[in-house]
């Protein structure tokens, strides 16, 4: 290793699917028909409503930076949308729009987070989140979680693995990869507990708004002393333009204004226009006629994977992932999964990619392709399994 290369490189752990989605850009540069279920993405394109807000605001070239906290009429925006969604009132001087949910993320932990203090998470989870907390210099401790907990932390684990040197807890819920919502007394008990110890509560909430039975709940509805994550590339359809938020609790609010100022001066001032179209009625409509469609794929999928032998021990509540056990054909995922791609021509996520937890035996499947797609995918699949 480079003498000049920062020694906290060496703690970022790499997306293995990456060297997957690779060989699959060179499979189908040769002719190969590659069905993609590896990539948290969903197929959809932008609503039409925001593009237009946001070639509206570039075509005024009058595209200056905005302040550091985000248009003022957008953190508005975000606060009526939690008060009319979650009936929860939020202080807009508490909400940050940000560069994608990982500006949050940035952002959340370089107020709170210092060297070698540690940070509590699931195993799975998704791997940037351990990441994060490795590039402040901090200790990202993984507790296995299973079916029984719904792949969720509880209050209970967190107080067994709280030490001195925890600094507190992040949860994910809707989950990556196994979308999985905690339940909401469940998520109560454990910002209590947190917030007992003395901790930092963390919510990652980008998947909020994909969720098929009950609404997730933001954390945001038992305490104001949490930071929440979000973001406007899932459930709005967001990716590319990289525009979430952050909200913090109020004794935050001047130290992450002048982190803001400092690391990102202001998120891009187009994609922030666009963003307020997201909350209009006709945007919102468009949503939910999606988040329907995403339901039906979820639904074909699960039934799809159990046929042919897959267990699934919780059917998930929202997100686009099914977190499959595949033990009943490999012991090793990550090469089932390249052979599956070289095979077949379908590309799949192995399980090594969201922790240490029995990754071996893990897959995950996006279901961000229409569900005709995956109909082939699953024939390809069934192929490839009988003939091990």
């Amino acid at each position: 290793m480079s003498v000049r290369l920062a020694k906290r490189t060496q703690g970022i752990s790499p997306f293995y699917v990456m060297e997957l989605l690779r060989r699959a850009k060179q499979l189908e540069a040769l002719g190969k028909d590659v069905i993609h279920m590896e990539i948290g993405e969903p197929d959809f394109a932008t609503p039409q409503t925001i593009v237009e807000a946001g070639v509206k605001q570039l075509k005024t070239g009058d595209v200056k930076y905005t302040p550091a906290a985000g248009l003022p009429e957008l953190r508005e925006k975000i606060a009526e949308f939690y008060q009319q969604r979650y009936s929860v009132t939020v202080d807009k001087k508490r909400i940050f729009v940000t560069p994608g949910a990982s500006g949050a993320f940035l952002l959340a932990l370089g107020v709170s987070l210092n060297p070698a203090e540690e940070l509590l998470m699931a195993d799975p989870c998704y791997p940037c989140n351990s990441n994060f907390v490795k590039l402040f210099d901090g200790k990202a401790r993984t507790i296995p979680v299973d079916a029984s907990s719904r792949y969720q932390l509880t209050a209970t684990r967190i107080k067994q693995h709280w030490t001195k040197a925890t600094k507190g807890v992040l949860i994910a819920s809707p989950s990556n990869p196994t979308g999985t919502v905690i339940a909401s007394d469940q998520l109560k008990q454990v910002i209590h507990t947190v917030n007992g110890l003395g901790g930092c509560f963390y919510s990652d909430e980008i998947y909020h708004g994909l969720v098929y039975g009950e609404n997730a709940t933001t954390a945001l509805a038992f305490s104001d002393n949490v930071f929440v994550i979000n973001s406007f590339s899932k459930y709005f359809g967001m990716t590319g333009w990289r525009v979430g938020w952050l909200i913090v609790p109020e004794e935050f609010i001047d130290a992450t204004e002048k982190l803001a100022q400092n690391i990102f001066i202001a998120t891009a001032t187009h994609s922030q226009y666009a963003a307020l179209a997201a909350f209009d009625e006709d945007t919102l409509a468009e949503l939910e006629r999606r988040r329907t469609e995403f339901e039906a794929r979820r639904n074909f999928l699960y039934d799809a994977l159990l046929r042919l032998g897959f267990e699934i021990p919780i059917k998930p509540d929202g997100a686009f992932y099914i977190y499959a056990n595949c033990s009943k054909f490999t012991d090793d995922s990550y090469q089932f999964a390249l052979d599956l791609l070289e095979a077949e021509a379908v590309a799949i996520t192995p399980g090594k990619d969201f922790g240490t937890n029995e990754a071996n035996h893990y897959i995950r499947f996006a279901y961000t392709t229409s569900i005709a797609r995956m109909a082939v995918a699953m024939q390809r699949l069934e192929k490839f399994i009988n003939k091990g």
